[in-house]
């Protein structure tokens, strides 16, 4: 599993070097990559229809229990099945809609880290490793969506769908965290053992809240639903793939995957009802007010994964059933129209759907593929739509709260997206062919076989269930936990409300794709409320954080190096001694102390001596030889203390930073212009408070009891563990390995940071630009 997780990594690093060759007519080959993984995956359909599960596990940090873990049972197959089946034609289709483009090998070294992102999620065992792969399908998204980097709009739908989905990456994090604190384990194969034990935590609420804030962000439920519309900035490749198969059913999959270990409360059921309640219906009625066809698709896309987070809330058997069906229905009808209205906007130049009609005439493959889609879509028989309709039917009618409420919510969005898919997939190939695209030509085998082939599909499976019934839908319903035993998948299950439902559907969809007809009009109606919608409030948000920040930095930090010190100061000094004298317990045991010796005196007195000097001199060079004289006086202590090696270094960095101080100010002038009284009296009773409170601090720290275990443990590890003589050493570089690497990392970036400011060179007109501002 590991090689086939990676191969789409190694891929796209091979494309870096080998990449010219793939923009020709060998693009074509790039789609060989996700046909082999499909036909990989296809081999475990029926052993794991037979109950099986893959577990394989490579170490990678056992210390922290971290590894990489990965399972492949009913619900992961389902997805892999999708990301590289639909990647396949993803891929076959991208060679000939970027054909002749100058990025098409970056564009599928993109799609190819995607591929590989998705499947390690999907099939991660470790919390750890699921957070990775999540992070990298969101890194690897927005290389995706802002391809077309040089569209402001792209660039900023990309950094949009980044922040979000990156927030909830961070939510994610929080989760496998707290979930390994109340399981000891980051295994989610472990956590399904201890779902009691996890229900009835403390932290129950706060990890729902994390995991649910993960979910939320990725599947775009709603208020967070906005990213996924600004995402059609991109290839339209691109936004099949995210909205069939992909990265935004992530979400979703990951509130399925933790059904068995979170589920079953009425926090988590009735939380995922609501939350995909309102997100069904509140983006089902944008598709009326929408007359692009990415745009009507997205809003369609988001209403559909409302209708998967709430059928996972019911939490009933005939709930995961309906949710597993109506994944692949939704997988198969959503890639087709997003591929159909590729083709459109390929060979037309648009999408607005109101200058589009009779484009059968010209490409009829395209138009049955469409009109197949929207059948499926609007669940008429045979089509597999109408199997999930019906069974998504039954599992709320048969809710056990507010069933006449959700029924009705469901149906109207059903509604709804019947419409939708009629104008997205129907009007485009019917009535009069506009005189604008007479001259349109027909569109080639690799751009109309894809969608024709998803849309066949989406008619085989409705009229032979049983094809996917014990190969993948039971598999997936035994997978969140319910009994799959007595599943019989068939189109028809007679004359009943069900049915009856199903009709009242059909005909007022098709009633409303005849009287409701998609405008400018009525799309600037729904503009009104822009004002209040999510992403204006967020917006608004956006601003005012702004001003604060930019209000906090301009007074925290204005420039003045004085003024950092001395807040820094300030805050340590009020935290510091809170805490040092809030304690009842503090009392310095003077009797614990050493005595003063001569030397300690005399040295003591030539440091207050360096400091005095170095504060009231006028002159920069007086003040860097006062502070030379601090720095030896340390040294000396460090001698007097028995610690010649920390005196040698200190020795050396405060010769070396004399040195420095005296050629950078030599050429400055020699008196310095004194700060005022006032200011000197602030600085000077706030530099000794703080002095007094190190003090005091040391002087308590000095008379505690030593404890040297961790300085004897040290001492017999370090030869015997990490192979070094100097303790220090092997204290710096290996038990506290992970801490000095950060420090060299912080240190290199400000080197990057410095090099960066002296190698900048303006050009004249910008030079001239920034002169006269």
């Amino acid at each position: 599993m590991l090689t086939a997780i990676l191969t789409g990594f190694l891929f796209s690093i091979f494309l870096v070097f080998a990449g010219k060759f793939f923009k020709g007519k060998l693009s074509l080959l790039a789609s060989i990559i996700p046909l082999g993984l499909f036909l990989y995956f296809t081999q475990f359909i029926l052993p794991v229809s037979n109950g099986e599960v893959f577990l394989k596990t490579y170490q990678w940090i056992p210390s922290f229990g971290v590894d990489l873990g990965f399972k492949l049972d009913g619900l992961s197959l389902l997805f892999s099945l999708l990301i590289t089946g639909i990647g396949f034609l993803v891929f076959f289709y991208t060679s000939s809609y970027l054909k002749g483009h100058e990025y098409l090998d970056r564009f599928y070294g993109y799609l190819a880290s995607f591929m590989g992102a998705m499947l390690g999620l999907v099939l991660s065992d470790n919390m750890i490793t699921l957070f990775v792969f999540w992070e990298l399908t969101s890194i690897s998204s927005f290389f995706l969506i802002g391809f077309n980097n040089t569209n402001p709009a792209s660039r900023k739908s990309a950094l949009t769908a980044l922040g979000i989905t990156g927030i909830g990456g961070l939510f994610l994090l929080a989760g496998a965290l707290l979930l390994n604190t109340m399981t000891g384990t980051y295994s989610i194969s472990e956590m399904l053992s201890m779902q009691d034990a996890i229900t009835g935590h403390e932290f129950y609420f706060l990890a729902v809240l994390f995991i649910f804030g993960a979910a939320f962000t990725k599947s775009a439920q709603f208020p967070f639903h906005f990213w996924l519309p600004g995402a059609m900035k991109a290839p339209t490749p691109v936004s099949t793939y995210l909205h069939s198969a992909t990265m935004v059913k992530a979400g979703v999959y990951l509130l399925m995957r933790f059904t068995p270990v979170l589920g079953g409360e009425d926090l988590w059921n009735i939380s995922l009802i609501a939350v995909g309640g309102v997100t069904m219906l509140y983006s089902a009625i944008h598709t009326l007010f929408r007359t692009d066809l990415k745009g009507i698709l997205a809003y369609s896309t988001i209403s559909a994964l409302g209708i998967l987070v709430f059928l996972t809330g019911l939490g009933t058997q005939e709930a995961f059933l309906a949710a597993a069906v109506f994944i692949i229905v939704h997988a198969l009808y959503k890639a087709t129209l997003f591929l159909v209205t590729g083709i459109i906007d390929h060979q037309t130049h648009t999408r607005d759907v109101t200058r589009l009609a009779g484009l059968n005439k010209i490409m009829l493959p395209v138009g049955i593929a469409g009109i197949l889609a929207a059948i499926s879509s609007a669940g008429i028989p045979p089509t597999i739509g109408f199997l999930g309709k019906e069974l998504t039917y039954e599992a709320t009618l048969h809710s056990e709260m507010l069933a006449i409420i959700l029924i009705i919510a469901i149906v109207i969005t059903k509604i709804l997206l019947l419409y939708a898919g009629f104008v997205a997939g129907i009007k485009p190939f019917t009535g009069k062919l506009p005189q604008e695209h007479e001259n349109v030509k027909k569109p080639g085998f690799i751009l109309w076989f894809p969608p024709v082939l998803l849309a066949i599909l989406g008619i085989v499976f409705g009229v032979a269930p049983f094809i996917i019934e014990s190969s993948l839908v039971k598999p997936v319903v035994e997978a969140m936990g319910a009994d799959a035993s007595e599943i019989h998948l068939a189109l028809w299950h007679g004359f009943n409300l069900v049915f009856i439902l199903s009709l009242i559907t059909i005909a007022t969809g098709i009633a409303l794709y005849f009287f409701v007809k998609p405008s400018a009009k009525l799309e600037s109606k729904a503009a009104r409320f822009d004002n209040i919608s999510p992403e204006s409030l967020l917006v608004r948000f956006n601003k005012v954080f702004i001003d604060i920040s930019y209000f906090w930095t301009g007074f925290f930090q204005n420039g003045y190096l004085r003024n950092y010190i001395s807040i820094i100061i300030l805050f340590l000094v009020v935290l510091v001694g809170y805490i040092l004298f809030g304690n009842t317990n503090f009392v310095i045991d003077y009797h614990s102390l050493s005595r003063l010796t001569i030397y300690e005196i005399g040295t003591t007195l030539i440091l207050i001596g360096g400091i005095f000097y170095t504060v009231f001199t006028q002159s920069r060079l007086s003040a860097v030889v006062g502070m030379g004289v601090v720095g030896l006086a340390i040294c000396l202590i460090f001698v007097i203390y028995s610690a010649p090696d920390l005196a040698m270094t200190q020795f050396s960095i405060d010769t070396l930073t004399v040195i420095l101080f005296v050629l950078v100010l030599y050429k400055l002038p020699k008196y310095l212009k004194l700060s005022d009284y006032k200011t000197r009296v602030r600085d000077g009773i706030l530099s000794s408070i703080f002095g007094i409170l190190i003090t005091t601090l040391a002087l308590e720290v000095l008379a505690e009891p030593v404890n040297k275990n961790v300085s004897e443990f040290y001492a017999q590890n370090a030869y015997l563990e990490a192979h070094g003589k100097n303790v220090v050493n092997v204290i710096l570089v290996d038990f506290r390995g992970a801490d000095t690497l950060i420090e060299i990392s912080v240190l290199s970036i400000a080197a990057v940071g410095v090099f960066g400011l002296m190698k900048l060179r303006l050009k004249m007109a910008d030079r001239k630009r920034y002169q006269d501002k």
